[in-house]
């Protein structure tokens, strides 16, 4: 399973009805935590999840409605005996914060949380693929994060059968990359055809820069802030954030197949008028996040379906 549960999507402040940030991709085995705010542990209870099957936390910055619900996160995977490591991405300038987070209060502390402070040009392989980050544009240090899948190749069974290969016979034609059938040599190429890795990108408190559109490029899903207006712009620029048409320009210039907004200001009343302006910049899909909500992670696309780009000026 490849899905997203939206655990928070206020921004500064909470609402009646908007906790904190926090969102959990599920991607095959890995499960990712991504910006746990206040509020995460109930939520993520709310939304039907124990911390158990977490893998990794990813931190984008340490302001408080993205990461002060870590230490709630850390005690309760202590608490559950969680039995494997979760790995802990954030910014490397923040040790200092994650620290303290880390021990915030006192208990009983079995928790195996191993920190991989990123900077510039960090990137891991993960069983999920290619975690990489990269810096945004706001008030303090603070990263955006990009999985990329490998390319891979997708078998094709009418060719397969051409061939006469069949059972342990596939298996090895995918490690070697070739196979003598009859006297014949049969190449991977001659009965599959490629199959693009999936792309899911995290953009958070950033005003517009080239490493917004570097993490959306070609994202199948991409989860974006749009804290913003089009009528506070200038606000939006003054402290670090995005406008929700900016966040839907980054997704119609970069090849996105679903774009989800979120980190919505308390100061606006109706969230509909976030999409409307969305939608005059993009016209794929779009979704306004709700807390709780569940957004899967879009099908694979053929091999022969290019996403067009739409060249920045």
């Amino acid at each position: 399973m490849r899905e997203l549960t939206i655990l928070g999507t206020a921004s500064q402040v909470p609402t009646r009805h908007r906790n904190h940030n926090g969102y959990l991709l599920r991607w095959d085995d890995e499960v990712i935590l991504f910006d746990p705010g206040e509020g995460t542990q109930r939520q993520m209870l709310m939304a039907g999840f124990a911390v158990s099957p977490l893998t990794r936390i990813c931190i984008t910055h340490f302001h408080g409605d993205h990461s002060l619900g870590l230490p709630g996160i850390i005690q309760r995977i202590s608490l559950d005996k969680v039995p494997h490591p979760v790995a802990a991405n954030f910014p490397a300038g923040g040790r200092e914060y994650f620290d303290r987070l880390r021990h915030a209060t006192s208990f009983y502390d079995i928790a195996d949380v191993r920190p991989e402070p990123v900077g510039a040009g960090f990137a891991v392989e993960t069983p999920a693929g290619r975690l990489s980050a990269l810096p945004l544009r706001h008030s303090i240090e603070t990263y955006g994060y990009r999985l990329v899948e490998p390319d891979s190749r997708r078998m094709i069974p009418a060719l397969l059968s051409a061939y006469g290969i069949q059972g342990p016979e596939i298996g090895e034609l995918q490690r070697a990359g070739e196979l003598d059938r009859d006297g014949r040599r049969v190449t991977l190429d001659e009965v599959s055809a490629p199959r693009p890795g999936q792309r899911f990108a995290f953009v958070m408190d950033t005003g517009l820069c080239d490493n917004v559109y570097e993490l959306a490029d070609r994202a199948d899903l991409l989860v974006i802030e749009s804290t913003f207006l089009a009528e506070d712009a200038d606000l939006a620029a003054q402290v670090g954030h995005l406008t929700a048409g900016q966040a839907a320009a980054v997704a119609r210039e970069s090849g996105v197949r679903t774009l989800v907004l979120t980190h919505f200001s308390q100061r606006y009343v109706d969230p509909a008028r976030f999409l409307a302006e969305a939608r005059e910049q993009f016209d794929g899909d779009i979704v306004l996040a709700e807390d709780l909500m569940r957004v899967p992670v879009p099908a694979r696309i053929s091999s022969g379906d290019d996403r067009t780009l739409t060249s920045r000026s």
